[in-house]
């Protein structure tokens, strides 16, 4: 059965650069979606792909990234600690749970491979204390240098330190979930990330759910959020807290916008007052793309 993988890059506008990755990730696995953003200096390439081919095109990809992007000249709104900040290979069916364990192990060995750090995070960490992708990104790729330097955090695989431009990459596998991020009608970042801090989980909000604040180009305060189970917590339900914590702050939520592919699960009763901006359900849904990559 074909697993789905989804690797973010730390690069968000040179295009001649992201068609030189999506040409190494697709050497081996088809591509369902491409997001790119700007402001979040970042973007978000869909994959399914199959086994040994699978885990290939995902080296290729790791290998361009270090090639291309210099965490140096990073400057995204988004935490990111390398390159190829994050590689989590997804199940969408329970039973391959087992085979994108595995893949994900198998991906993250020959990253490291190539001389860039990595670590196992969410239900492949080798603690609890390291399933969070926070825990390894907080103070930056900077403050991961100081606690890999002072022997506090070693990779699962790979070089002790961070690649000197490239940085580390984070791998897990995971079923679905939803990057969903909500505009409000607020230039006040504040705002943001006080309603993010009352909506994520860690901050007694919505189980599952990470979000943090942030300020865009646009001038609008933006909610950013990860919905881990969003069979569970529907993207409605998201808004609707969003619009419950920002009231009391002068601001409500004006326009979505999905990042990458959700299951159609997660849309059940979304409120049509806060459109997702460009919505296509035949074109952002898990279900519609698997369906379109194996016609």
């Amino acid at each position: 059965m074909p697993l789905l993988a989804v690797p973010n890059v730390s690069e968000g506008s040179d295009m001649e650069r992201l068609t030189l990755l999506e040409g190494a990730f697709t050497e081996g696995a088809t591509l369902l979606d491409r997001h790119t953003d700007t402001d979040h200096g970042r973007t978000v390439f869909s994959l399914v792909g199959s086994g040994e081919r699978l885990t290939e095109a995902l080296t290729r990809g790791a290998e361009v990234a270090l090639e291309t992007i210099d965490m140096d000249d990073y400057r995204g709104a988004h935490p990111a600690i390398g390159a190829l900040d994050v590689c989590p290979i997804v199940w969408f069916d329970p039973a391959d749970r087992d085979a994108a364990r595995a893949e994900a192990v198998s991906v993250a060995t020959q990253i490291g491979g190539l001389g860039i750090p990595v670590f196992l995070y969410g239900e492949l960490a080798r603690d609890p204390g390291r399933a969070e992708r926070a825990y390894f990104r907080n103070g930056g790729l900077g403050e991961l240098w100081l606690r890999m330097e002072a022997g506090e955090l070693r990779p699962d695989f790979g070089p002790p330190l961070p690649h000197r431009t490239a940085g580390a990459t984070l791998v897990t596998a995971r079923p679905p979930l939803a990057a969903f991020n909500l505009e409000l009608d607020s230039g006040d970042v504040e705002v943001a990330r006080a309603v993010a801090a009352a909506l994520r989980e860690a901050g007694g909000g919505l189980p599952g759910v990470r979000a943090i604040g942030l300020l865009l180009s646009s001038g609008r305060a933006q909610v950013s959020t990860n919905v881990h189970d969003p069979f569970a917590i529907s993207l409605g339900a998201v808004v609707e807290r969003v619009r419950e914590l920002a009231a009391p702050l002068g601001a409500r939520p004006l326009e979505a916008e999905l990042v990458g592919l959700v299951p159609r699960a997660a849309l059940d009763g979304y409120p049509v007052e806060v459109p997702i901006r460009d919505f296509d359900p035949h074109r952002q849904t898990i279900e519609a793309r698997l369906a379109d990559a194996t016609d």
